[in-house]
Protein backbone atom coordinates (compact mmCIF):
# COMPACT_ATOMS: atom_id res chain seq x y z
CA UNK A 1 0.00 0.00 0.00
CA UNK A 2 1.30 3.62 -0.70
CA UNK A 3 2.71 5.82 2.11
CA UNK A 4 0.07 8.51 3.13
CA UNK A 5 1.14 11.84 2.68
CA UNK A 6 -0.91 13.50 4.52
CA UNK A 7 -0.27 12.86 8.39
CA UNK A 8 -1.83 15.62 10.06
CA UNK A 9 -5.34 15.50 8.09
CA UNK A 10 -8.45 18.07 8.85
CA UNK A 11 -12.03 17.16 7.68
CA UNK A 12 -14.87 20.46 8.15
CA UNK A 13 -18.21 18.98 8.70
CA UNK A 14 -19.87 16.07 10.39
CA UNK A 15 -22.31 14.75 8.44
CA UNK A 16 -22.15 10.75 6.97
CA UNK A 17 -19.64 11.51 4.68
CA UNK A 18 -17.17 13.79 6.93
CA UNK A 19 -17.53 11.24 9.87
CA UNK A 20 -16.90 8.78 7.26
CA UNK A 21 -13.83 10.49 5.86
CA UNK A 22 -12.49 11.50 9.62
CA UNK A 23 -12.72 7.86 10.60
CA UNK A 24 -10.63 6.34 7.64
CA UNK A 25 -8.54 8.99 8.12
CA UNK A 26 -8.05 7.91 11.83
CA UNK A 27 -6.21 4.80 10.56
CA UNK A 28 -3.23 6.32 8.75
CA UNK A 29 -3.00 9.57 10.40
CA UNK A 30 -0.85 10.89 13.38
CA UNK A 31 -3.91 13.21 13.89
CA UNK A 32 -7.44 14.04 12.21
CA UNK A 33 -9.10 17.11 12.99
CA UNK A 34 -12.74 17.48 12.79
CA UNK A 35 -14.99 20.59 12.58
CA UNK A 36 -18.37 21.21 13.95
CA UNK A 37 -20.52 24.25 13.33
CA UNK A 38 -21.31 24.06 17.11
CA UNK A 39 -20.77 22.66 20.58
CA UNK A 40 -23.65 20.39 20.15
CA UNK A 41 -22.88 19.12 16.77
CA UNK A 42 -19.19 18.63 18.18
CA UNK A 43 -21.03 16.31 20.91
CA UNK A 44 -23.01 14.14 18.08
CA UNK A 45 -20.14 14.13 16.17
CA UNK A 46 -18.08 12.65 18.82
CA UNK A 47 -21.16 9.77 19.56
CA UNK A 48 -20.66 8.94 15.20
CA UNK A 49 -16.78 9.17 15.48
CA UNK A 50 -16.34 6.52 18.54
CA UNK A 51 -18.93 4.11 16.75
CA UNK A 52 -17.06 4.36 13.50
CA UNK A 53 -13.35 4.16 14.31
CA UNK A 54 -13.82 0.85 15.51
CA UNK A 55 -15.37 -0.49 12.00
CA UNK A 56 -12.27 0.91 10.59
CA UNK A 57 -9.46 -1.57 10.05
CA UNK A 58 -6.87 0.53 11.97
CA UNK A 59 -8.83 3.41 12.88
CA UNK A 60 -9.00 4.40 16.18
CA UNK A 61 -10.42 8.00 17.89
CA UNK A 62 -7.61 8.38 19.79
CA UNK A 63 -6.30 10.13 16.96
CA UNK A 64 -8.84 12.26 16.42
CA UNK A 65 -9.55 15.53 17.80
CA UNK A 66 -12.99 17.51 17.62
CA UNK A 67 -13.22 21.49 17.56
CA UNK A 68 -15.28 24.12 16.97
CA UNK A 69 -12.42 26.77 16.22
CA UNK A 70 -11.15 26.80 12.91
CA UNK A 71 -7.66 27.72 13.74
CA UNK A 72 -7.35 24.71 15.30
CA UNK A 73 -6.36 23.02 11.95
CA UNK A 74 -3.24 25.08 11.50
CA UNK A 75 -1.28 21.96 11.10
CA UNK A 76 -3.49 20.26 8.90
CA UNK A 77 -1.83 19.11 5.51
CA UNK A 78 -5.21 18.21 4.18
CA UNK A 79 -7.94 19.85 4.70
CA UNK A 80 -11.14 18.62 2.83
CA UNK A 81 -14.85 20.33 3.34
CA UNK A 82 -17.88 17.85 3.56
CA UNK A 83 -20.97 20.36 4.19
CA UNK A 84 -24.17 20.33 1.86
CA UNK A 85 -24.26 21.01 -1.79
CA UNK A 86 -24.33 24.85 -1.63
CA UNK A 87 -21.82 26.69 -3.45
CA UNK A 88 -22.30 29.74 -1.40
CA UNK A 89 -21.69 28.08 2.33
CA UNK A 90 -18.66 26.13 0.88
CA UNK A 91 -16.96 28.47 -0.76
CA UNK A 92 -17.29 31.06 2.40
CA UNK A 93 -15.96 27.68 4.37
CA UNK A 94 -13.64 26.70 2.00
CA UNK A 95 -11.99 30.68 2.36
CA UNK A 96 -11.72 29.67 5.95
CA UNK A 97 -9.92 26.83 5.76
CA UNK A 98 -7.48 27.84 3.61
CA UNK A 99 -6.90 31.02 5.63
CA UNK A 100 -6.16 29.22 8.62
CA UNK A 101 -4.26 26.56 7.20
CA UNK A 102 -2.23 28.21 4.81
CA UNK A 103 -0.06 25.00 4.07
CA UNK A 104 -2.28 22.43 3.44
CA UNK A 105 -3.94 21.08 0.35
CA UNK A 106 -7.26 21.42 0.17
CA UNK A 107 -10.92 19.46 -1.10
CA UNK A 108 -14.36 19.53 -1.35
CA UNK A 109 -16.39 16.44 -1.80
CA UNK A 110 -18.60 18.33 -3.62
CA UNK A 111 -20.63 15.88 -5.69
CA UNK A 112 -22.52 17.88 -8.16
CA UNK A 113 -20.91 21.20 -8.41
CA UNK A 114 -17.96 22.87 -10.47
CA UNK A 115 -14.57 21.98 -8.36
CA UNK A 116 -12.55 24.76 -10.92
CA UNK A 117 -15.68 27.07 -10.22
CA UNK A 118 -15.24 26.94 -6.48
CA UNK A 119 -11.38 26.80 -7.09
CA UNK A 120 -11.83 30.30 -8.40
CA UNK A 121 -14.40 31.67 -5.96
CA UNK A 122 -12.31 31.12 -2.50
CA UNK A 123 -9.55 32.12 -4.58
CA UNK A 124 -7.29 28.49 -4.65
CA UNK A 125 -7.39 27.67 -7.62
CA UNK A 126 -4.05 25.77 -7.73
CA UNK A 127 -4.77 23.95 -4.08
CA UNK A 128 -8.42 23.09 -4.29
CA UNK A 129 -9.49 19.45 -5.53
CA UNK A 130 -12.59 17.17 -5.74
CA UNK A 131 -12.60 14.37 -3.84
CA UNK A 132 -16.04 12.53 -4.16
CA UNK A 133 -16.15 9.68 -1.71
CA UNK A 134 -19.32 7.55 -1.63
CA UNK A 135 -21.50 6.46 1.41
CA UNK A 136 -20.73 4.43 3.29
CA UNK A 137 -16.79 6.53 3.00
CA UNK A 138 -14.80 2.96 4.65
CA UNK A 139 -16.68 0.67 2.41
CA UNK A 140 -17.25 1.86 -0.74
CA UNK A 141 -13.71 1.79 -2.63
CA UNK A 142 -14.16 4.23 -5.69
CA UNK A 143 -13.22 7.77 -5.22
CA UNK A 144 -13.77 9.96 -8.10
CA UNK A 145 -10.86 12.68 -8.15
CA UNK A 146 -11.37 15.41 -9.94
CA UNK A 147 -8.16 17.58 -10.42
CA UNK A 148 -9.11 21.21 -12.66
CA UNK A 149 -6.70 22.26 -15.00
CA UNK A 150 -5.34 25.20 -12.50
CA UNK A 151 -4.10 22.67 -10.17
CA UNK A 152 -0.91 22.61 -8.82
CA UNK A 153 0.43 18.77 -9.96
CA UNK A 154 2.13 18.31 -6.68
CA UNK A 155 -1.39 18.19 -4.54
CA UNK A 156 -3.08 15.93 -7.42
CA UNK A 157 -0.08 13.79 -6.98
CA UNK A 158 -0.53 13.82 -3.09
CA UNK A 159 -4.58 13.26 -3.35
CA UNK A 160 -3.99 10.01 -5.40
CA UNK A 161 -1.02 8.94 -3.45
CA UNK A 162 -3.40 9.15 -0.32
CA UNK A 163 -6.77 7.83 -2.10
CA UNK A 164 -4.16 4.78 -2.47
CA UNK A 165 -3.07 4.65 1.00
CA UNK A 166 -6.60 4.31 2.38
CA UNK A 167 -7.30 1.61 0.62
CA UNK A 168 -9.55 3.55 -1.96
CA UNK A 169 -9.39 3.12 -6.09
CA UNK A 170 -9.05 6.78 -7.53
CA UNK A 171 -10.67 7.44 -10.84
CA UNK A 172 -9.90 10.90 -12.02
CA UNK A 173 -13.28 12.00 -14.12
CA UNK A 174 -13.48 15.40 -15.85
CA UNK A 175 -15.51 18.69 -13.92
CA UNK A 176 -18.17 18.42 -15.32
CA UNK A 177 -21.73 18.54 -12.88
CA UNK A 178 -22.18 14.80 -11.44
CA UNK A 179 -18.81 13.76 -12.31
CA UNK A 180 -19.57 10.42 -13.59
CA UNK A 181 -21.31 8.54 -11.06
CA UNK A 182 -24.01 10.56 -10.01
CA UNK A 183 -24.53 11.60 -13.37
CA UNK A 184 -24.93 8.77 -14.71
CA UNK A 185 -26.99 7.66 -11.56
CA UNK A 186 -29.63 9.69 -11.38
CA UNK A 187 -31.79 9.51 -14.39
CA UNK A 188 -32.05 5.79 -12.90
CA UNK A 189 -32.96 6.74 -9.64
CA UNK A 190 -35.07 9.49 -10.90
CA UNK A 191 -36.91 6.80 -13.20
CA UNK A 192 -37.56 4.37 -11.11
CA UNK A 193 -39.54 6.89 -8.77
CA UNK A 194 -41.24 8.00 -12.38
CA UNK A 195 -42.26 4.73 -12.67
CA UNK A 196 -43.76 4.64 -9.11
CA UNK A 197 -45.77 8.00 -9.75
CA UNK A 198 -46.94 6.48 -12.90
CA UNK A 199 -47.96 2.90 -11.24
CA UNK A 200 -48.65 3.14 -7.62
CA UNK A 201 -46.07 0.60 -7.06
CA UNK A 202 -44.96 0.28 -3.31
CA UNK A 203 -41.38 1.28 -2.61
CA UNK A 204 -40.73 -2.05 -1.44
CA UNK A 205 -41.67 -4.01 -4.79
CA UNK A 206 -39.94 -1.12 -7.16
CA UNK A 207 -36.50 -2.15 -5.26
CA UNK A 208 -37.04 -5.69 -4.86
CA UNK A 209 -37.60 -5.85 -8.70
CA UNK A 210 -33.89 -4.00 -9.10
CA UNK A 211 -32.16 -5.41 -6.47
CA UNK A 212 -32.87 -9.02 -7.10
CA UNK A 213 -33.43 -8.56 -11.02
CA UNK A 214 -30.19 -6.98 -11.39
CA UNK A 215 -28.31 -8.35 -8.06
CA UNK A 216 -27.56 -4.34 -6.72
CA UNK A 217 -26.99 -4.21 -3.29
CA UNK A 218 -30.29 -2.25 -2.77
CA UNK A 219 -33.22 -0.83 -4.64
CA UNK A 220 -33.38 2.73 -6.87
CA UNK A 221 -35.89 3.99 -3.91
CA UNK A 222 -34.00 2.80 -0.80
CA UNK A 223 -30.72 4.34 -2.50
CA UNK A 224 -32.46 7.73 -3.00
CA UNK A 225 -33.56 7.26 1.36
CA UNK A 226 -29.53 6.63 1.70
CA UNK A 227 -28.36 9.38 0.01
CA UNK A 228 -30.82 11.88 1.68
CA UNK A 229 -34.30 13.02 -0.65
CA UNK A 230 -33.04 17.15 0.39
CA UNK A 231 -29.52 16.15 -1.53
CA UNK A 232 -30.74 14.45 -4.16
CA UNK A 233 -32.95 17.78 -5.27
CA UNK A 234 -29.84 19.46 -4.86
CA UNK A 235 -28.12 17.27 -7.00
CA UNK A 236 -30.62 17.49 -9.52
CA UNK A 237 -31.03 21.01 -9.26
CA UNK A 238 -26.98 21.36 -10.61
CA UNK A 239 -27.39 18.46 -12.98
CA UNK A 240 -30.33 19.86 -14.79
CA UNK A 241 -28.45 23.29 -14.89
CA UNK A 242 -25.52 22.11 -16.51
CA UNK A 243 -27.27 19.34 -18.98
CA UNK A 244 -30.52 20.70 -19.48
CA UNK A 245 -31.67 17.15 -19.11
CA UNK A 246 -34.93 16.29 -18.25
CA UNK A 247 -33.87 13.00 -17.03
CA UNK A 248 -31.82 14.87 -14.14
CA UNK A 249 -34.56 16.99 -12.75
CA UNK A 250 -35.93 15.29 -9.24
CA UNK A 251 -39.72 14.03 -9.54
CA UNK A 252 -42.53 15.81 -7.97
CA UNK A 253 -43.02 13.40 -5.36
CA UNK A 254 -39.20 13.76 -4.28
CA UNK A 255 -40.17 17.36 -3.93
CA UNK A 256 -43.25 16.37 -1.94
CA UNK A 257 -41.41 14.02 0.44
CA UNK A 258 -39.16 17.30 1.13
CA UNK A 259 -41.13 19.48 2.02
CA UNK A 260 -42.55 17.09 4.35
CA UNK A 261 -39.53 16.58 6.32
CA UNK A 262 -39.41 12.93 4.71
CA UNK A 263 -35.52 12.95 3.65
CA UNK A 264 -35.10 9.28 3.89
CA UNK A 265 -32.79 7.61 6.44
CA UNK A 266 -31.64 10.25 8.64
CA UNK A 267 -35.13 11.37 8.89
CA UNK A 268 -36.88 8.49 9.54
CA UNK A 269 -38.84 8.47 6.37
CA UNK A 270 -38.68 8.69 3.10
CA UNK A 271 -39.80 6.30 0.29
CA UNK A 272 -39.44 3.81 3.16
CA UNK A 273 -40.44 3.75 6.56
CA UNK A 274 -36.70 3.20 9.17
CA UNK A 275 -38.35 4.28 12.57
Amino acid sequence: MEVNPHREMAVAGTGAIAIGLAALASAGSDRVWLLARSDESAERAATELNRACPRVDGGDAGRTAITTEVADLAGASLAVEAIIEDPDVKVALLSRLADAAPGADLATTTSSLSVSGLAAACGQPGRLFGLHVFNPVPVMRLVELCLPEALDPAVGDRASAWCRSAGKTPVTVPDISGFVVNRLLFPYLFDAVRLQERTGMPSEDVDTCMSLGLAHPMGPLALLDLVGLDVAVAISEALYAESGNPDHKAPESVRTRVAAGELGQKSGRGFHDYG
